[in-house]
């Protein structure tokens, strides 16, 4: 019997693609905003803030790529980053297998109070965090960033890694236990390795949000040397204001590292969204 597809539901609706066009023109137009405003100079900026680069001006992406100052931003985010990304997905890792392939007191109650660390604020935690850091000695240090960014990463990491685990059939797990596997074995060697999609969508969205933060490394570091990018951005927007191109030129550079970074990995966090959800 042969099935009719209506010409609509091929091609979507006229309401599908507007909201479509609203979407790109509120995400994409900013950003082509911002890059194609470094190829151009302060005064065409001044002249015609929307208009096109006419002459295209390399200058300003070229002094910024060979400013010592713009990788140094770029390697504090990215060690930042990594550390903030492996403990939260090593913690992470541990406590939604625990949280999901046993049995305890209180076990709800433990992922109930992970749950509600999604609704915790960073801002609402910078004064007392501020002083925790200072009575550790940790200002000034990466560490006194990307601790925290684990801590607060950690909830929504075993929110989307404790269904995923626990989708997996307990079946696998008795045949592990006859193979003479113990429970941590079976962790490392089956349950890590089919949770490679999760792993992989809560490693981006680590890394994203670690990359993206300004409000705690505002906190925690005065020293312009080892400022992330965001800060970074600030710094040189404040010390280069008058020189609006070169500005969008060092903004539009900081943003391509968490972009390419989130659009290779974007079918990996869909694929562990979607398993975590059946889960």
């Amino acid at each position: 019997m042969a099935v009719h597809v209506s010409s609509r539901s091929r091609f979507g609706t006229p309401a599908g693609y507007l909201a479509a066009a609203l979407i790109v023109g509120v995400t994409v137009v900013p950003l082509l905003f911002v890059a194609l405003g470094g190829f151009r100079t302060t005064a065409q900026i001044n002249a015609a803030p929307a208009g096109l680069p006419g002459p295209w001006v390399w200058d300003n992406y070229r002094a910024i790529l060979v400013s010592e100052t713009f990788w140094q931003f770029l390697g504090n985010s990215a060690l930042i980053a990594v550390i903030a990304t492996v403990l939260a997905v090593g913690l992470g890792s541990t406590a939604g297998f625990a949280l999901s392939r046993y049995d305890f007191r209180g076990r709800e109650a433990f992922y109930t109070l992970f749950t509600l660390g999604l609704l915790f604020p960073v801002g609402l935690a910078a004064l007392p965090l501020y002083q925790w850091l200072r009575q550790l000695g940790l200002l000034e240090n990466p560490l006194g960033v990307a601790l925290p960014q684990a801590a607060f990463s950690l909830p929504v990491t075993i929110v989307i890694l404790r269904p995923f685990m626990r989708a997996i059939p307990i079946e696998m797990e008795d045949a592990a236990v006859l193979d003479g596997a113990s429970r941590l074995g079976f962790f490392w060697r089956i349950l890590l390795p089919l949770s490679v999609p999760a792993l992989i969508t809560v490693s981006v969205l680590a890394f994203v949000t670690s990359w993206n933060a300004y409000l705690l490394p505002l906190l925690v570091f005065n020293d312009a040397t080892n400022f992330t990018l965001p800060l970074g951005v600030a710094t040189f927007q404040s010390q280069y204001s008058q020189d609006t191109a070169l500005v969008l030129a060092f903004t539009a550079l900081s943003m391509i590292p968490a972009l390419a970074f989130f659009v290779l990995a974007e079918r990996r966090i869909v694929g562990g969204l979607t398993g975590s959800v059946k889960g």
